[in-house]
């Protein structure tokens, strides 16, 4: 079975991802279950390492904290935008963060952390210096956000993954 389907849980996700963007037909089935067959193959290929989950009880608190942070700048960016040129003058820039976090699983969780969150954007990373370089679109204090992004999630990451 694991050399059909090296990823049964991928498979399984992205055939059901398939069916609901798609229409519910015996070919719509079909046809996602040959992709996300192949696509499971694909993955084995790239032979991704196994994430080592060193303390998996910190992930629920990790899990809230994200939620709510995306709330917050779900309405921060609303508040922004229907504001349009009116209120205070907004600076967007780039903040450099310097990461400890080394855990590539981690890293990776972070980057989606960072994307998710309405107002950032991941921007790149810089694997011999461990800088993070992320974009804010309302940039009042680049320490705050380097607080921010080491003291809420990636010691919360290092608990879970290093």
């Amino acid at each position: 079975m694991s050399r059909v389907l090296p990823y049964p849980v991928l498979t399984l996700a992205l055939l059901l991802m398939w069916m609901l963007l798609t229409s519910f037909s015996p070919g719509q089935f079909l046809l996602g279950g040959v992709i996300a067959a192949a696509a499971s193959c694909a993955m084995a290929a790239l032979h991704p390492s196994k994430p080592r989950l060193r303390r998996w009880q910190v992930i629920p608190k990790l899990f809230g904290m994200v939620i709510l942070d995306i709330l917050q700048s779900n309405i921060a960016v609303a508040s922004i935008i229907l504001q349009g040129g009116r209120g205070r003058h907004r600076v967007s820039g780039f903040v450099a963060i310097p990461l400890d976090l080394r855990d590539s699983t981690g890293l990776a969780v972070l980057a989606c952390i960072v994307t998710s969150t309405p107002g950032t954007a991941w921007v790149e990373y810089a694997h011999d210096t461990g800088v993070l370089l992320i974009h804010v679109l309302d940039l009042k204090d680049e320490e705050e956000w380097v607080t921010l992004i080491k003291n809420r999630y990636e010691a919360l990451l290092m608990e879970i993954f290093e």
